[in-house]
């Protein structure tokens, strides 16, 4: 075990026997169970404002739970995003920045080493993007007990591909490609296997052998990202296997796919509820459901047909709302309140911090993450305030972003560059981000410049000088 990561163990295990247990549960650890969508816009979900695609099942949720409504991803791509939601550091200090071929390292503590040290079973099903095959940022070497799906970014845009990975080796599939990179990238010729299906069966089968002692599960699910590589092959990126319910519309076949691929996740999310049930879990395990960053328009499909960002303006790699604020859902009966939302603002990064108040532990280091229990449990008197979110893209020449002030009123963002004028939008006022206000707030512009140049640390991956955090 790396020697930093050593150390933590045996100081976390020292502040546990003196800490109370979280909520006061002396004897049952809570579970937790984070569910990722892939690309999913803010306006997707029923209980978001969609009115074409059906999600009746995550509707169900938020009705039983709470509506997160100013909740942000990490980041408006994939890896940085999936990063920062596992390290609790922001995309100016985590050490994924960018959609490339970066590696977790010994030195990053993610959050299921904070639950595995607690003594949870922890299991990861789906998409993972934060480490290759061979290298030190594996699931299984990052806290996750069993993996089971895509390592690679470019294979996760494959559903039919020949290989999945079952903690650190390959699996063979029985479908057959048309077009096949190494890593697992392309489209298939003989559609058997469906990924997304096997991923859920492994992941119930994994709760059904890990139910009787406390666990966190995470479900990082590759729909409904489309297979970029495959639409060039095809034309049709939605890979699904069927249209279900959409297949006789008259809509074009994109269209169908995409609503076909959000649907059937809705049912697999159902299908879990379902067996929480069947093992009387559902009042002692907290579920969340969230997208690691705004709606594609990839794989032919038309977001403005199904109104896919709903009132915010951008998308997937834009910094807008549109990119970063995502539809989320928390439910835990008995705990969180039925049929109730939040507009605090949160983020990616605050799962840490949840995880070790729910755990009843301390977080690790200084990390850009608050607890949002209080927040979850109805008590906005201990809910812990921040004066600013931060986010930045460099894969767009150093964009960057900000939401300022304890309810996240004012967003300030720069395009690209450090020499790009920096914009003003009231989100009270104008959630949608069509006035740049910056010329009538010359403070707010003033303090976004200094957050920009604050909260960029240099990092390696970016060819600049970095400094390890202090753990």
């Amino acid at each position: 075990m790396n020697i930093c990561k050593l150390f933590f163990a045996i100081a976390l295990g020292l502040f546990a026997l003196t800490k109370p247990a979280a909520l006061g549960q002396a004897e049952t650890k809570p579970n937790l169970i984070f569910i990722l969508a892939d690309d999913l816009g803010y306006g997707d979900l029923g209980c978001f404002g969609q009115k074409k695609i059906k999600t009746p099942h995550l509707d169900r949720l938020a009705k039983g739970g709470m509506k997160l409504t100013q909740f942000y991803s990490g980041s408006t791509v994939c890896a940085p995003s999936r990063c920062v939601l596992m390290t609790g550091l922001h995309t100016g200090h985590a050490y994924i920045r960018g959609n490339g071929r970066n590696n977790l390292r010994p030195s990053d503590f993610t959050v299921a080493e904070l639950f595995k040290q607690s003594g949870y079973a922890t299991g990861c099903f789906g998409k993972w993007g934060l480490g290759n095959e061979g290298t030190d940022g594996l699931p299984t070497k990052q806290g996750f007990d069993t993996f089971y799906g895509y390592l690679h970014q470019g294979h996760a845009h494959n559903f039919y591909p020949t290989f999945l990975i079952n903690n650190e080796r390959r699996v063979k599939l029985r479908n057959v490609p048309a077009n096949e990179l190494p890593s697992g990238a392309g489209w298939a010729k003989e559609r058997i296997d469906y990924s997304h299906d096997l991923i859920v069966e492994n992941a119930l089968h994994w709760l059904d052998m890990n139910h009787k002692k406390p666990f966190f599960l995470y479900l990082p699910f590759t729909i409904p990202h489309a297979n970029n590589e495959g639409t060039r092959g095809t034309g049709d990126g939605q890979d699904v296997p069927d249209y279900g319910i959409y297949a006789e519309k008259k809509w074009a076949n994109p269209n169908k796919g995409q609503a076909a691929m959000i649907t059937r996740m809705d049912a697999d999310i159902g299908r879990l509820m379902t067996r929480l049930k069947h093992y009387k879990l559902t009042e002692n395990t907290l579920v969340v459901f969230s997208s690691d960053n705004g709606h594609h328009r990839e794989g032919g499909n038309d977001p403005d047909f199904f109104d896919a960002n709903g009132p915010l303006r951008g998308m997937k790699r834009d910094l807008y709302e549109g990119g970063i604020r995502v539809p989320t859902i928390a439910h835990w009966p008995g705990h969180i309140k039925p049929d109730s939302a939040s507009d605090h603002p949160a983020y990616f990064g605050d799962l840490m911090a949840t995880a070790a108040e729910l755990l009843g532990v301390t977080a690790p280091g200084k990390l850009d993450s608050i607890s949002i229990l209080p927040t979850l449990l109805g008590q906005t008197d201990k809910q812990l305030k921040r004066e600013f979110l931060y986010w930045e893209f460099l894969e767009r020449r150093g964009a960057q972003a900000v939401v300022l002030g304890e309810t996240g009123r004012w967003k300030a963002l720069r395009k690209q560059s450090a020499t790009a004028p920096i914009e003003i939008y009231d989100l009270d006022n104008d959630l949608g981000e069509t006035k740049d206000i910056a010329a009538d707030h010359p403070e707010l512009v003033a303090r976004a410049e200094e957050l920009f140049k604050e909260q960029h640390v240099p990092n390696p991956l970016w060819n600049a000088p970095f400094k390890p955090r202090k753990r």
